[in-house]
């Protein structure tokens, strides 16, 4: 483990408690409780993270966005849930070495949806703004 990474870990970064393969090849991706019912992710962006132009990719940072609004609505989330509905505004861009993070909010969840907003930041630059529509699945 990096010596950034477990700096997240001292910080209260935690993973999520599940292996996904695809998480696991683009990340660590680490979330954090913050006592107040929210919740806030993170990572350090490497190398391996950026374009050709030096900036983190877009498809990362769109992944990323897809992992926070689970993240974002993890004591809502009842059990499994699936994106139904994503999307994104890239603002602003950063390269690698920073410490890049997420926050947002549940803004409505019915008996079988969650709408939820956030954003990505790395200190006061926001980079992508996202939304989302999260399904539970109910077993049959």
């Amino acid at each position: 483990m990096s010596e950034l990474n477990q700096k997240l870990l001292n910080d209260g970064y935690a993973l999520w408690g599940y292996e996904d393969p695809y998480e696991a090849l683009i990340g660590p991706f680490y979330m954090k409780d913050n006592g107040d019912g929210t919740h806030r992710s993170a990572f350090f962006s490497e190398r391996r993270h950026v374009n050709t132009g030096g900036a983190l990719h877009g498809g990362l940072l769109m992944s990323f966005a897809d992992y926070s609004l689970f993240a974002i609505a993890k004591d809502q989330l009842g059990g499994p849930c699936v994106t139904v509905g994503f999307n994104s505004e890239f603002i602003g861009a950063v390269g690698e070495g920073h410490l890049v993070e997420s926050s947002g909010e549940v803004l409505r969840a019915t008996r079988s949806l969650l709408f939820v907003r956030g954003t990505i930041f790395t200190g006061d630059q926001t980079l992508l703004s996202f939304s989302g529509v999260l399904k539970r699945i109910r077993k049959k």
